[in-house]
């Protein structure tokens, strides 16, 4: 069981937090450089940090710092669906639909992770298989996948696919 953090850094970590919701990633990366150096590791710090990095679009340091996430706290979904968003970002579609193709069933009522393996499949052109994971996240949550696909543009070309069927 890992520790949880110190006050202090609790106390960065939410400020961190507070300043991304803000739009301030320089202010954000100001607190997280407070926290302990022995609990940067920590998983809620490597999901503030992953965020910071996601929204610089460095995406190399959000595959390095998912994976640590993914070794940190195997049994959390978030390190997973990061790791692949990266990937996919880097134009790795194809691992990143593997590598969160593998777990599916392990965060089987996340709809979030069907759902992604649907942009990634129709963005590697296998529309049918896209369907069948988008019918799939929506039998988790319908409501957030249909606002999620609406204006998704990983999505447009199976979104044009299934408009044609419908003529």
């Amino acid at each position: 069981m890992r520790s949880p953090l110190k006050p202090s850094d609790l106390h960065h970590l939410r400020a961190a937090e507070g300043w991304l919701e803000l739009g301030s990633p320089a202010e954000a990366r100001s607190e997280l450089a407070h926290i302990s150096a022995e609990r940067l590791d920590h998983p809620d710090v490597l999901e503030v940090s992953w965020m910071l990095f996601a929204r610089e679009k460095n995406w190399n340091a959000c595959v390095k710092t998912a994976e640590l996430l993914v070794q940190q706290a195997p049994e959390r979904p978030g390190g997973w669906i990061h790791r692949s968003f990266a990937l996919h970002e880097l134009d790795r579609t194809e691992e990143a639909y593997s590598k969160l193709n593998s777990v599916r069933r392990v965060f089987s009522d996340q709809w979030i992770i069907p759902y992604n393996l649907a942009c990634y499949l129709t963005q590697l052109d296998r529309i049918k298989e896209a369907a069948r994971e988008l019918h799939a996240a929506m039998q988790i949550d319908a409501g957030a996948v249909k606002t999620a696909a609406s204006t998704d543009p990983d999505l447009e070309p199976l979104r044009k696919c299934l408009d044609e069927m419908r003529q």
